[in-house]
């Protein structure tokens, strides 16, 4: 095991070049941080906390950039009136929304979040969209439409039925 361990440390800090790298981006490293910001908060507000993941999920998508602002803005309207019984929170930092056994069902991800191209919103594991042997529990964004906001209400509705 120690042999194994070792392996592993070597492979994670050298690369082609024999230059050391990091293992987490700056991004990835900040949103470990605030989700553990997110867990004592939570911890600390108990069940009580449904209108306080409101305001924090209002403020972190009043943080964000356009068009990422645009189109968390229409999502959580999207979420709230398609599944009422999913609370809002932030979940490594992100808007998300939670079942009433506090497991996130969907997020939103910002492109800003990690310099991406394209903003993402996705599902989670304990989201009931199971279609056969594959389904896509992730889809990319670079704006919203009417069309994709009611994609969006019935996936959410299928994932909390």
């Amino acid at each position: 095991m120690k042999d194994t361990q070792k392996s592993a440390q070597r492979s994670t800090k050298s690369t082609a070049g024999g230059k050391s790298s990091k293992i987490w981006t700056d991004e990835e490293r900040a949103a470990m941080q605030e989700r553990a910001k997110e867990m004592k908060t939570e911890a600390r507000r108990g069940k009580k906390g449904k209108a306080d993941g409101e305001s924090d999920v209002l403020a972190k998508i009043a943080e964000m950039p356009e068009p990422d602002r645009a189109m968390a803005e229409r999502i959580h309207a999207v979420v709230k009136v398609a599944a009422p019984t999913l609370s809002p929170k932030t979940w490594y930092g992100m808007p998300a929304y939670a079942n009433e056994n506090g497991k996130v069902i969907c997020f939103f991800t910002p492109a800003d979040k990690f310099k991406e191209r394209y903003a993402t919103f996705g599902f989670n594991a304990d989201a009931h969209l199971d279609e056969g042997t594959m389904w896509p529990t992730s889809f990319a964004l670079t704006k919203l439409t009417a069309d994709d906001e009611a994609r969006i209400a019935a996936l959410v509705q299928k994932a909390v039925s």
